[in-house]
């Protein structure tokens, strides 16, 4: 019996700017990952201005060269499901958060939600063999960009 891998994505973004009120404002990283609502100290100057900030909204959003469906065709290509998820029959969203810096290199990947059973390793090792992305804008410069990916997995008999 063949099996049939379907793959699904859509782009998640950490934030929206009309909810926030604070389009195109950088907002500040702490350490352990999760977002801070404090404003990063841009127009104060200061410390901050040594690492560039992160943002979660830009102007220009990044994106994968080519657009969506050179993306969504990129990962059918490239998806090697887990036996184990197949054994198991695992399906689901695994959540991918990166950093797309100014050049468009990946940064960063990590594993917001994951299923296990081989999945997020799998979802991990899709986004680390992505090509470099378009950068986001910010006045017309490229910045930093959080974005969360979720990648869907399904397997059909």
């Amino acid at each position: 019996m063949q099996r049939i891998v379907i793959l699904m994505f859509m782009l998640v973004l950490g934030r929206c700017a009309a909810a926030l009120g604070q389009a195109g404002r950088p907002l500040a990283i702490s350490g352990s990952g999760t977002d801070s609502a404090t404003q990063s100290a841009v127009e104060g100057g200061g410390a901050a201005e040594a690492a560039p900030a992160v943002y979660h909204v830009a102007e220009v959003m990044p994106a994968f060269p080519g657009g969506a469906a050179a993306q969504l065709a990129f990962l059918r290509d490239k998806l090697k499901y887990p036996e184990e998820a197949l054994r198991k029959r695992v399906a689901g969203k695994v959540l991918v958060q990166f950093v797309v810096d100014e050049r468009g290199h990946l940064l960063d990947p990590q594993v917001v939600r994951g299923l296990g059973a081989g999945l997020d390793e799998e979802a991990l090792r899709l986004v680390r063999i992505m090509p470099w992305w378009t950068p986001g804008l910010v006045g017309g410069q490229p910045v930093k960009v959080a974005v969360t990916l979720p990648i869907v997995f399904r397997a059909l008999e």
